[in-house]
């Protein structure tokens, strides 16, 4: 575990109650990942790195080019975000955020790649399928990647099922090769 995730997770848990007791966890996700956006984009980092700026100047420039897509509660979190050194760690509160909302909810996100585009009554059947499997609720994308060549790739945060052609020939060229 990175020392951004350490440092996240109580800003995160802290959000996420205040978030929940206002019944607006989607709004605050929204809030999170738009600030870790703008805060890892590179100008703002070279900047926030630049001694000629105090952390209040480098906020209030976050605040400004956020704009009105933060609420008062957000604005607050980049000034204490930025106040304590801790910018570096948006990114890391946003997915802390985003985990514990998913954990909440009982829901996951999932994607699954074919080699070939597949039909609506077959991918609400992978859904089923899935939240079958996982007792959750899933929110899945689809994508088509034809180096597949047949199979797909289903990722659902860390857990990963590859029944690809591909990965079954590189498995088949690494035993022979072996």
């Amino acid at each position: 575990m990175s020392s951004q995730s350490r440092i996240a997770r109580p800003y995160a848990q802290a959000v996420f109650e205040m978030a929940q007791s206002q019944d607006n966890l989607a709004g605050w996700e929204s809030q999170l990942e738009l600030l870790a956006e703008v805060t890892r984009a590179p100008e703002l980092v070279d900047l926030a790195q630049n001694p000629r700026f105090s952390s209040g100047e480098i906020a209030a420039l976050v605040i400004e080019l956020c704009g009105d897509r933060l609420d008062q509660g957000g604005r607050n979190l980049v000034k204490l975000v930025y106040r304590n050194g801790r910018a570096g760690a948006m990114t890391d509160i946003a997915k802390a955020f985003a985990e514990r909302r998913a954990e909440a909810e009982k829901t996951v996100s999932a994607s699954m790649i074919t080699a070939v585009p597949i039909d609506e009554p077959q991918r609400r059947r992978f859904v089923q399928d899935l939240e079958r499997a996982l007792g959750r609720s899933v929110e899945l994308g689809f994508e088509v990647d034809e180096a597949l060549i047949g199979g797909a790739v289903i990722r659902a945060g860390d857990w990963v099922v590859d029944g690809s052609v591909k990965a079954q020939l590189e498995q088949l060229v690494g035993a022979i090769g072996s």
